[in-house]
């Protein structure tokens, strides 16, 4: 696929890795257009583009940016309109140990509002970069899960086929509405590798009984 990546931090670069690595045809673009020119130098197969025109010819965008820079960053990269767009933010406080917004709505339902027309997917919100960076598989048959969250099915098969292309098991947690049940997860599991001191190698999952 054509995927652009919004963002060139942690989570940014480790999709980029992670994406071309796949075979995926990759556009970054970030506010720092030397970062994004770094990132997308360190891996073939990625193009560092201006924000501009970004998200053009693109068959799904990665959000890959903090909450509350998505919007701006989204807007920035031209017509979205009915883009399959990958929201991967935690509306997280200054200190990452609670959250801004949730119970009745949730930044990705906010985002949504903020740009009608995308297809806006809830997901790898509960992954660290540090394990999207390193991979999917812990090993002895245990690999990463990652909870989607969208209403359309076109949106959720481009998702899903994004993850698991990248070797992620795939989670279906319902319409984007759940994302207001995946960000406080996302939440969590930032306080149980911070606050708990259990570090950024852990990933939620769901154990199924044979």
């Amino acid at each position: 696929m054509n995927i652009t990546v919004i963002g060139a931090g942690n989570m940014g670069s480790a999709f980029v890795k992670q994406l071309t690595h796949a075979g995926h045809q990759i556009r970054v673009t970030a506010r720092d257009s030397a970062k994004s020119a770094q990132v997308a130098a360190a891996h073939p197969g990625a193009k560092a583009v201006a924000s501009a025109g970004a998200a053009a010819d693109a068959d799904a965008v990665v959000l890959a940016t903090g909450y509350a820079d998505a919007v701006q960053a989204l807007q920035a990269v031209g017509d979205l309109n009915g883009k399959v767009v990958i929201d991967i933010t935690n509306p997280l406080t200054a200190d990452y140990m609670g959250l801004t917004i949730g119970h009745d709505t949730s930044a990705a339902e906010q985002i949504a509002k903020a740009v009608p027309g995308t297809e806006l997917v809830k997901a790898f919100n509960t992954v660290f970069a540090q394990v999207l960076i390193g991979g999917a598989d812990f090993g002895n048959g245990r690999m990463v899960e990652v909870f989607v969250a969208i209403d359309s099915a076109r949106a959720k098969q481009t998702a899903t086929a994004i993850a698991e292309s990248m070797g992620f098991a795939v989670v279906d947690a319902g319409g984007l509405k759940n994302a207001r049940y995946l960000e406080p997860l996302g939440g969590l599991n930032v306080y149980l590798g911070y606050g708990a001191g259990m570090g950024t190698h852990i990933a939620p999952t769901w154990i199924r009984k044979a």
